[in-house]
């Protein structure tokens, strides 16, 4: 497969020295460097290689831009589904704190990061009313602030079969 390292950097060889090779013959061209003439055919084969060394980059660079938007795809797709996990992990213990609507509004803008007073104009009330809300949303799920709060949904979806990865590992 063209994705492997060695595939990759054996490519770019070629290509590195094809440049090389055809920037080299127009500068000294320019600068009126006297280069004795090759014989044609040994011309001919280096014009080859090096016209056969820019194909396989053309070919690596698009298998190697497939594979690149494959897997783009495929993270963006698991990116959707934990964005899901993440959000039914909020509205099941938003549920089970028993959270008011405006609670529950506010509890959500926290979690984006909105800052206080953010919350306060969106919603249209005052920066001491989403104070008193992010108070009683900390008390009913038993944290003391934001990060801590944050951390319980991070915490969950890191949780796997019930083991939390160490840090030793």
């Amino acid at each position: 497969m063209l994705t492997r390292p060695a595939v990759v950097v054996a490519v770019l060889t070629v290509q590195t020295a094809c440049a090389a090779v055809f920037v080299s013959d127009i500068l000294l061209s320019i600068v009126g460097v006297p280069v004795p003439p090759l014989p044609w055919r040994l011309r001919e084969i280096m014009e080859m290689g090096a016209a056969l060394g820019l194909v396989l980059g053309v070919a690596a660079g698009a298998m190697l831009l497939r594979v690149t938007i494959r897997r783009t795809r495929r993270a963006e797709a698991a990116f959707r589904v934990a964005s899901g996990a993440f959000m039914q992990v909020v509205d099941e213990h938003l549920d089970n704190w028993g959270l008011t609507p405006a609670e529950r509004e506010v509890a959500l803008f926290a979690l984006k990061g909105l800052s206080l007073s953010d919350i306060a104009r969106l919603r249209g009330t005052s920066e001491g009313t989403v104070k008193a809300q992010t108070n009683a949303i900390y008390r009913k799920a038993g944290v003391t602030g934001r990060t801590q709060l944050l951390s319980l949904f991070v915490d969950e979806l890191m949780d796997v079969n019930g083991v939390v990865p160490s840090a030793e590992t």
